[in-house]
């Protein structure tokens, strides 16, 4: 279902029920991991995440990296964010 790359490819699977009955099957999100900022991104409006973590961590979809390392929950928190913390290294 997912990347071995993903943050969610060794994740735990939960099935909740729903109001009406209905059962879904769920990944279970990871608990953030803090990094250490090495350094700041002055966000302009409207920029994409998915290129701030290009140009920082050369991988497209560590976006979610930048929001781990800045404590927030989902991307658009971070995106409306004017200065965007950048934790260390390449992605992994």
């Amino acid at each position: 279902m997912f990347t071995p790359d993903s943050r969610y490819a060794s994740q735990p699977t939960i099935t909740l029920t729903m109001p009406d009955g209905r059962q879904v099957t769920t990944v279970v999100p990871p608990a953030p991991v803090s990094a250490p900022i090495v350094g700041y991104h002055r966000s302009i409006g409207g920029e994409r995440l998915d290129l701030v973590a290009v140009q920082y961590l050369n991988d497209p979809t560590g976006f979610w990296r930048l929001c781990d390392a800045n404590n927030a929950l989902v991307a658009p928190a971070l995106a409306a964010r004017a200065l965007i913390g950048i934790p260390p290294g390449a992605a992994t």
